[in-house]
């Protein structure tokens, strides 16, 4: 009996980190966005914090996985079957550099979202194409890279020149 509870456990917490469950919300009390707010770390074990993205003039909150190390940021969403509105994955660079994506593994189209320093977005590749190993860059040097649900950026009206706020604590 033991063991088919541990498994059953096991699995629902499989399936949690599949779907990126979290435990807070990037909304303060009042709904609105709070960048940088404490949230406990991801079902699949990553930090998480607040992210907030303001366009035309409206803030949209988001709750993202902090992908800091190389073998984090090498697997990013790969192998997950879906990606919550209100969640995503932040890639904080200790540098400026040229990104480059790819989604081979990648179960799920994703609006791959390229940041310069300043917090403004340089461009997005927009509803990228599950399993691709084609490269999708950024067209300058930027600060970070954050991934959306294909599709969400349109759909909010997220776009270059847009602000993106945050801090990984």
């Amino acid at each position: 009996m033991i063991r088919i509870r541990s498994g059953i456990l096991l699995g629902a917490l499989a399936l949690a980190a599949c779907n990126g469950i979290a435990s807070s919300s990037a909304k303060g009390d009042d709904g609105s966005c709070v960048a940088g707010r404490a949230i406990s770390p991801s079902p699949a074990g990553l930090d998480q914090t607040s992210l907030c993205v303001t366009s035309n003039g409206k803030v949209h909150a988001f709750t993202v996985e902090i992908a800091r190390t190389s073998p984090q940021q090498a697997r990013g969403l790969m192998f997950r079957n879906e990606l919550a509105d209100d969640k995503g994955m932040i890639f904080p660079f200790d540098e400026t550099r040229m990104a480059s994506f790819w989604m081979k593994n990648t179960f799920i189209p994703l609006d791959i979202i390229f940041v310069r320093t300043d917090g403004k977005i340089q461009n997005i590749a927009a509803n990228t194409t599950p399993y691709s190993t084609d490269p999708v860059e950024s067209t300058a040097p930027v600060a970070a890279v954050l991934e959306l649900r294909g599709g969400l950026a349109a759909e909010l009206g997220i776009k270059a020149g847009d602000t993106v706020r945050w801090t990984a604590k």
